[in-house]
């Protein structure tokens, strides 16, 4: 017959080029991709020319953005830097270790082990809702006022504390919110296999709720890396301190620049990797 039914018409080829809609979207992605390029080419622009018009500008470049000083205490930053990242570095797992126990003690669903979800729930709500600096200045005046002998009142350990208590606390709920996201029919399936309860979060849930919770939790650990320059207030000499020394030293606001600088090439990375786990989840989910 030379009539060919709708059905029974070939398939388009892969290889017989984009389809109409697929050109439009293109096109359309083109434009607005020239409109934010010329758009930020544009605000640019007007910051580089209408800020050194401001009456103040001579003033401010000199106090903050003195070339001298910042030659002269960028090293000393990188060096004082190191120390940020050493107290992130045993922070970060206890952080998670200590998250992971509160999580588990909010999702128990025993009668017997309520208070332990009495104390998770305690826990989250108090240091979710002080803030960082405050259980510093707490933890790091008050424990060593306790007269300990050394090292059991270095600012190290008790701001470590402070550090770990807090962010354990913001780590506990996103850990829970990815327990919470796991089906009730994984749970099911597990037991119709044998599994104890225990044996189902720790080889069916947690992998999976660990999993979907990584970008969240890169998040919040850029925001430790930030916060560690708060233990400056009870001793450590770290960036944020060594900045301020060099600002009394020279007069000059510089140092802090620099130092902004040394977070930045650290935490813009680190965000962009976050940014790149979530669209990768997003994309997987889709």
């Amino acid at each position: 017959m030379s009539d060919m039914s709708t059905q029974d018409r070939p398939a388009a080829s892969p290889a017989a080029g984009p389809t109409r809609r697929e050109v439009y979207e293109a096109g359309v992605r083109r434009r607005a991709n020239r409109i934010a390029l010329a758009s930020t080419i544009a605000v640019v622009l007007a910051l580089v020319i209408l800020i050194p018009l401001a009456p103040g500008w001579e003033d401010v470049k000199r106090a903050f953005f003195n070339g001298r000083v910042f030659a002269a205490t960028f090293p000393g930053l990188v060096e004082a830097f190191v120390l940020n990242v050493m107290i992130f570095a045993w922070s970060a797992p206890l952080i998670a270790l200590t998250g992971l126990g509160i999580a588990l003690c909010r999702d128990t669903r025993s009668p017997a082990l309520f208070p332990l979800r009495l104390f998770g729930v305690a826990y989250t709500d108090i240091f979710r809702g002080l803030p960082v600096v405050l259980v510093i200045y707490i933890i790091g005046f008050g424990v060593p006022g306790l007269g300990l002998p050394r090292p059991w009142n270095s600012p190290y350990i008790w701001g470590t504390l402070a550090l770990v208590l807090v962010y354990s606390a913001y780590v506990a709920e996103v850990l829970r919110s990815g327990i919470d996201s796991i089906h009730q029919s994984q749970r099911a399936a597990a037991a119709s296999l044998g599994l104890s309860e225990r044996d189902t979060m720790r080889y069916v849930v947690l992998p999976q709720a660990i999993r979907n919770v990584v970008p969240a939790n890169m998040n919040l650990f850029i925001a430790l890396q930030k916060d560690v320059a708060l233990l400056s207030f009870i001793g450590p000499v770290e960036i944020f301190r060594q900045a301020g020394v060099y600002k009394s030293l020279y007069a000059n606001f510089t140092p802090y620049v620099g130092a902004a600088l040394i977070f930045l090439a650290l935490t813009i990375p680190a965000t962009r990797y976050a940014d790149y786990l979530m669209n990768k989840q997003n994309r997987e989910r889709s």
